[in-house]
């Protein structure tokens, strides 16, 4: 079954495009040949990770803060927005709270208003964050989800729940051509080192010889999906013209503690483990039920976790941690 197909985007612009998750989407896109504008503040996100695309002609690279309209930077019309930009590990959006609450709730707003006039296509970026502690195992785009809206985790996941419906509100009342993706665990290179977030955590403190810190009994568990199979997935996405929700990530999980193991193990490490408190909402269990994707999109990771987890340490390896 042939994946229906948009015609190839000519120029896209991508918010919090010098992020981790959002420099690879402007690799991409431009790899696709659709001319791509980066905008970001910097404010966790840095032009280190568009730097090898700046010579690019069809690249353009502009500093706005999306809480502000942001439309009159933008010097070509869009047919494609896609809304990446936000505080998404637990350092920044507990370092940032309102700034992250306002980057979901504003920046999405403006990013949509820029993609209806442009009678764009708008993307999304929501996360497994929305489930919370999830009660439901796997996740399906059909849960409804278990957050505690006034615990610390809550300025981000309830960003995220807000952007979503704040979205589906504009496709509703505007006719916005708009999507939802579900994003899960990604990891690989640019992430930072001290971003708190495991894979990055631990690569970091492996390679310096630290020993690695485990939350809880480590028995939680993740589902780790390497960054290509995920901006894959968002371009299908896109490209199909579904509106979401759909989740985007990788069905095999992983708890911390093996995880830990196995990165200790990678690396060559002789790091030790050591055991710290769990942070408040952490949840137990996360994972993907990725049929939609399947079904709709034919899409599947394709990068096992090994290979995924040894380019990422490679890519750490002789880098100062940030």
């Amino acid at each position: 079954m042939a994946i229906p197909r948009a015609p190839r985007w000519e120029h896209a612009v991508v918010t919090g495009g010098s992020g981790f998750v959002g420099s690879h989407l402007c690799t991409a896109l431009l790899a696709e040949g659709t001319a791509v504008t980066c905008v970001d503040d910097f404010s966790t996100g840095t032009p280190d990770n568009v730097a090898h695309l700046r010579d690019d002609p069809r690249f353009r690279l502009v500093e706005a803060d999306v809480r502000e309209p942001f439309a009159q930077a933008v010097d070509r019309t869009p047919d494609l927005v896609l809304h990446f930009a936000s505080p998404a590990s637990p350092v920044d959006y507990l370092r940032l709270p309102l700034h992250t609450l306002e980057v979901g709730s504003l920046g999405t707003r403006n990013a949509l208003a820029l993609a209806h006039a442009a009678g764009a296509r708008f993307v999304l970026a929501s996360t497994s964050e929305v489930y919370g502690d999830p009660e439901e195992h796997p996740q399906n785009e059909r849960y409804w989800g278990h957050v505690n809206p006034v615990g610390p985790r809550s300025v981000y996941d309830e960003a995220k729940r807000f952007g979503e419906a704040l979205t589906t509100a504009e496709a509703s009342a505007r006719g916005t051509d708009t999507l939802i993706v579900r994003l899960f665990n990604t990891y690989g290179p640019r992430m930072r080192g001290y971003d708190g977030r495991a894979v990055p955590t631990f690569v970091r403190q492996a390679l310096a010889g630290e020993p690695l810190t485990v939350a809880g009994d480590g028995r939680q568990t993740r589902s780790l999906c390497y960054v290509d199979d995920t901006v894959r997935g968002i371009l299908a996405a896109a490209a199909h013209g579904m509106p979401g929700p759909v989740n985007i990530g990788n069905p095999s999980e992983i708890s911390m503690l093996d995880l830990a193991r196995w990165i200790v193990e990678l690396t060559g490490s002789r790091s030790t483990l050591r055991f710290v408190e769990r942070p408040v909402d952490d949840p137990g269990v996360r994972c993907p039920d990725i049929t939609l994707a399947r079904d709709k999109l034919l899409w599947e990771p394709r990068v096992p976790a090994e290979e995924g987890l040894r380019r990422t340490i490679d890519w750490f390896r002789g880098r100062p941690a940030d």
